[in-house]
């Protein structure tokens, strides 16, 4: 955290102060959007804003579970801290155990007495895993917060003989001896496995597989999926890393006929270099945007991954499922393990933003995404520290954004100024907008410009209401970041920017901030 930093004690004040002044020193005025309520598009997903959270280091341990003994207030041994923030941005859906992890799992290690359960070398991370969050662990939590159930299959080191009993013994409904199993485990009825995602990555750290090879693979495995006509099970295919739509053009070709979706990942590193990923904390507007740029490459990604699928898939009855995406960054110097543990701040939250915008936009084709990681993990929703815990700025993006979730895409046409840094640039403003059940029209507005507030002009053809409110996400420096002793530095606040006159909102969008209306 800088200087400029660590002197803002003002919190929400200095939001509000900032929300509340009659004028910006620098303000455009040209920026234009219209919202097409009177031609809707497709049901925006729930699951797209879904969540990962990857069997390594406080991820779990600390993070999600805490044992019942633990002198941190848990229900049942998870911690209640951070149940009830999920639970408050209504997760729709959790993948697990992996990423790179799932791979080299062994889902019995995980199941029976938590006592006798081995515990095995993490290769793909450092350190050790004790298995104490295993199979009723992560089915009972998904259930404790109300999510759907992803589990990433062992395709790697496992077999199709290993897959489908491990889905038998989740699922099964009867005598068998792995239904009989799971109840000498503890557990009577079987849970509503949702998502099996068959192998991760692939094409590097799940085998090193040509797609070809992974396409008949994933046949294979495919085919011992069994679940009953009244729990169908979605099966997700391994999918590309980032640009290559090779893969996802072979694996469609060979194997599309069995593939439910597949996946896609992709990771924005500041610096473009993995050896040097740059700091979570600590840079400066080079890395701004291009952090904004990467996020904003979602778009492209996307839209070309959906051509090849099209080209097999015309009625989009195969969803395209981002399973790993966010921001990945150089680990906190001050963490006490290797386990991917890094800061959040006002610029994850943006770049979150923008990606969700983008996400609605292909609300036809996105039917899932899973941000890259829940707690304490990447660009995570949640920080914990012992007893105490933190809520991140992308986690608020995810609180202000959940009125989305099962609404009516509304299609938006943007003509704004552009935000320029150097040789760089991207458009100032990014929206997103939505109808949900109850007739309410949200919309989302991002600016990006970290200097400069936007006036925004928004006509709504269709829309007759006469009321609008909404919360804003903003902060003094671009690298605000909240604390375990500062928790409150990026927090939402009441938005008293926006005026509704005539079918036309009016509203002034401080500079860095994210911005979601409701209109009734």
């Amino acid at each position: 955290m800088n200087v400029k930093t660590r002197a803002w004690r003002g919190g929400l004040a200095a939001i509000w102060l900032l929300i509340s002044s009659a004028g910006y020193a620098d303000t455009t005025t040209n920026a234009q959007i219209t919202v097409h309520s009177d031609r809707p598009g497709a049901i925006i997903h729930p699951e797209i804003y879904g969540q990962f959270a990857e069997q390594l280091g406080r991820g779990i341990y600390g993070g999600i579970w805490v044992g019942e003994n633990s002198p941190i207030p848990n229900i049942k041994g998870y911690r209640k801290d951070v149940v009830e923030a999920l639970k408050a941005i209504k997760v729709p859906v959790i993948r697990w155990p992996g990423g790179c992890f799932a791979d080299q799992y062994d889902w019995r290690d995980g199941i029976g007495a938590r006592d006798k359960r081995p515990v095995r070398m993490n290769a793909s991370w450092g350190g050790e895993d004790s298995n104490q969050f295993g199979t009723h662990e992560f089915m009972d939590f998904a259930a404790l917060i109300g999510a759907k159930t992803y589990l990433s299959i062992n395709v790697g080191t496992g077999s199709p003989r290993e897959m489908s009993q491990w889905i038998e013994y989740i699922t099964a409904d009867g005598h068998s001896t792995l239904a009989s199993e799971r109840r000498a485990n503890g557990r009577d009825k079987p849970w509503k496995l949702d998502y099996v995602g068959i192998g991760n990555e692939m094409w590097g750290c799940g085998g090193s597989m040509r797609a070809q090879f992974y396409a008949d693979v994933y046949r294979l495995y495919a085919t011992f999926v069994h679940a009953s006509a009244s729990a169908p099970i979605v099966r997700i295919a391994s999918g590309a890393n980032a640009d290559d739509v090779g893969w996802t053009d072979t694996v469609m070709s060979i194997a599309g006929s069995q593939v439910d979706a597949i996946s896609l990942h992709n990771y924005t590193i500041p610096t473009g270099s993995w050896s040097h990923k740059g700091s979570a904390t600590q840079f400066g507007e080079d890395e701004w945007m291009a952090t904004l740029q990467g996020a904003l490459h979602m778009d492209d990604l996307i839209t070309k991954h959906s051509a090849v699928m099209d080209k097999y898939d015309p009625k989009k009855r195969v969803g395209l499922a981002v399973d790993e995406w966010g921001n990945w960054m150089d680990q906190d110097p001050g963490a006490d393990q290797p386990a991917l543990y890094q800061q959040n701040s006002l610029r994850d939250a943006l770049s979150a933003a923008i990606t969700l915008d983008i996400f609605q936009a292909h609300a036809d084709r996105v039917h899932m995404a899973n941000i890259a990681q829940m707690v304490n993990v990447l660009q995570a929703m949640i920080l914990t520290d012992k007893s105490r815990m933190v809520l991140t700025p992308t986690y608020y993006v995810f609180d202000m954004y959940k009125v989305f979730q099962g609404a009516t895409y509304l299609p938006v046409d943007v003509q704004v100024p552009t935000y320029r840094y150097g040789n760089a640039s991207v458009p100032s403003i990014h929206a997103t907008a939505g109808r949900d059940a109850a007739g309410v029209v949200h919309v989302a507005l991002v600016n990006l410009d970290p200097h400069h507030a936007e006036t925004v002009h928004m006509t709504l053809p269709g829309v007759n209401e006469s009321n609008v409110h909404g919360r804003v996400l903003t902060a003094p420096a671009i690298n605000a970041i909240n604390t375990f002793d500062l928790p409150e530095q990026v927090k939402p606040a009441a938005f008293g920017g926006a005026t509704l006159k005539h079918g036309m909102v009016t509203a002034v969008l401080p500079p860095k901030s994210v911005v979601v209306l409701d209109l009734h």
